[in-house]
């Protein structure tokens, strides 16, 4: 059955996704175009970049690109954190007046800047809070609410299957589980026995995350843990195809050719363009960079595009890499 629905459909209350396959919300990479970038090469679903709770800070210009707007392919999902069940409530419905069809809750993020305001994985600890927010959340709107946790907040802590009991009770429609606790963040090995521990616990749909970086580590977590699907974060990174690949290698057990020049110029540049446009002539080129850079697998290369101060170097430079790329492949 997981499968089934990695591959064939995935549905979050009354959205029936093309699969069960998820962008992971990242701070700093996975802003709007990224986004609708993702979900046309094959993603069921991508989560906006985490927002606070506190909608008096909403007025920033990084908080303002991460609401909804009228340009997000739909379904919208956008993910927000916070440790006060009012706030929570409130930030979820607002969202759902900006248009957010789904409303995703950050009990998952091991930065310390978050866990020092004992929000993200630091609620985990608190089982009675988690409680009351979730209950809370449901409550305040009609649109799905879904939920992303990590296994615990230590070790010796991994109280995973009881927050996942409780979210089910509460009303989450699906919950993703990123593999380690809050005490390892992004260290140690993922922690699959527990995720499948989680999926043999709750009826609810379960999403697979960490260190999924490649089509066949995504057929092995879907076998190991039996879950719904998959999320995919930092391997996302100069591999937009990566969905793609995981769609053919779960239905052929092979991989796909690699795209070749054209087809990555075609979508590197539509990837660079929508940075340049959304952010603007002097911040688009800036912010490109980081975008660019996993492209560029040279570091001379990458040094050299951070140079460039417009959109036109920037894309004139990178289809020479790209034919340079191609030429050097051919010639070997």
């Amino acid at each position: 059955m997981s499968l089934h629905n990695a591959i064939h459909g995935f549905a979050i209350g009354p959205h029936q996704l093309a699969n069960g396959l998820f962008v992971a919300p990242m701070a700093g990479l996975t802003d709007r175009p990224t986004r609708n970038l993702l979900r046309q090469m094959g993603a069921g679903l991508t989560v906006a970049e985490m927002l606070t709770s506190d909608t008096n800070l909403w007025h920033s210009r990084k908080s303002q690109l991460r609401l909804p707007h009228a340009d997000d392919l739909a379904p919208v999902s956008v993910q927000i954190a916070g440790n006060n069940p009012e706030q929570m409530a409130a930030a979820a419905q607002a969202n759902v007046a900006l248009g957010a069809d789904i409303i995703d809750i950050n009990m998952g993020c091991p930065a310390k800047k978050v866990c020092k305001k004992a929000a993200g994985s630091a609620l985990l600890a608190e089982p009675e809070l988690v409680k009351t927010i979730l209950t809370k959340v449901v409550a305040a709107v009609e649109v799905p609410v879904t939920l992303k946790i990590r296994t615990g907040s230590s070790p010796s802590q991994r109280n995973g299957v009881d927050i996942a009991r409780l979210a089910e009770d509460a009303g989450i429609q699906a919950l993703a589980v990123h593999g380690r606790t809050r005490a390892c963040a992004f260290k140690g090995p993922v922690e699959y026995d527990t995720i499948a521990a989680i999926k043999q616990a709750v009826a609810i749909p379960i999403i697979a995350n960490g260190d999924i970086n490649t089509a066949q580590q995504a057929k092995q977590v879907l076998n190991h843990t039996q879950a719904d699907g998959v999320m995919i974060g930092r391997a996302i990174q100069g591999n937009p195809w990566i969905f793609q690949q995981i769609h053919h290698y779960l239905q052929h057990n092979e991989l796909p050719k690699q795209p070749d020049s054209h087809t990555r110029w075609q979508v590197i540049s539509l990837h660079l363009q929508g940075i340049h446009k959304l952010y603007g002539d002097v911040m688009g080129p800036r912010i490109a960079r980081k975008h660019a850079a996993p492209y560029l697998l040279d570091k001379q290369q990458r040094q050299a595009f951070n140079q460039l101060t417009t959109a036109s170097e920037q894309l004139a430079f990178m289809q020479q890499y790209l034919l340079a790329a191609d030429n050097a492949s051919a010639a070997a």
